[in-house]
């Protein structure tokens, strides 16, 4: 479910579960795998890609919705671990969103240290966002931090409780995203940010970088911030279930 491509020195980590990319445990526990080895595979920078009209469409619900409890405590603990080693880890990370990528696919892009994404086509605009609150999810507060992070308060505050999806070309403006660029572009822009950055003397970018990230790791690092029992609480709560099923419903519907 994970593609490795060597760029020389820069180590791109591909998702590749079609058709959507859905984050499952099997899927997220090789994201962490392929993250946490990069180093010592001698990689200085990874870049983060997914499919080409949709980056992530976040975790796989409907397989999330068949588990009991403690099956659904792990999947999501694997969720969380593949988000910290993002957060951790030791070498820049570049997420290349060639699509649309709400929910858990843009809390992987939040992890990374910089975000370029395609801003569509003639058909559509491709959009990123937090939106869990449109299907009867609570953000936790890990996740949450990571939006304030890079958007600031009050802005981020808006955007998380109206699950808002926001269009590339809006995201880019208010810093969600940090660049956009059409589809055969995406992989250079990521390739030429990360040798800019690479090229600079290597020990102090990497320990100045490590200390700027030092809140993001807390962040995404403890687990009283993810709230995974009163998370599970909630996911099974009759509001929840009900707001998931009938999202499904839709999903399932054609065209």
């Amino acid at each position: 479910m994970i593609t490795q491509i060597e760029h020389g020195d820069i180590l791109e980590v591909h998702l590749a579960r079609p058709p959507v990319n859905a984050l499952n445990p099997e899927l997220l526990t090789q994201l962490r795998e392929a993250i946490e080895q990069a180093p010592a595979r001698g990689a200085s920078g990874l870049i983060l890609s997914g499919g080409p009209s949709v980056f992530s469409a976040g975790l796989d619900v409907p397989y999330l919705m068949t588990l009991k409890r403690s099956a659904l405590a792990a999947a999501w603990g694997t969720f969380f671990t593949a988000m910290a080693a993002l957060a951790r880890s030791p070498i820049p990370i570049v997420a290349a969103v060639g699509g649309h990528s709400p929910a858990g696919g843009a809390v992987l892009a939040l992890c990374c240290d910089y975000r370029i994404m395609v801003p569509g086509d003639e058909r559509r605009a491709y959009t990123i966002g937090l939106n869990e609150v449109q299907v009867g999810l609570v953000v936790p507060e890990g996740v949450q931090y990571l939006m304030r992070r890079v958007i600031g308060g009050y802005r981020a505050e808006r955007l998380l409780v109206s699950g808002a999806m926001l269009e590339a070309s809006h995201a880019q403006r208010i810093g969600l995203i940090d660049e956009l660029a059409e589809a055969d572009a995406l992989l250079p822009r990521a390739l030429a940010w990360l040798h800019a950055l690479l090229a600079l003397p290597r020990h102090a970018m990497l320990s100045t970088r490590s200390m700027a990230r030092a809140d993001l790791i807390d962040a995404v690092g403890r687990p009283e911030h993810m709230g995974l029992e009163g998370f599970l609480d909630e996911w099974f709560s009759d509001e929840t279930q009900a707001a998931l099923t009938a999202t499904l419903a839709r999903l399932k519907k054609p065209g």
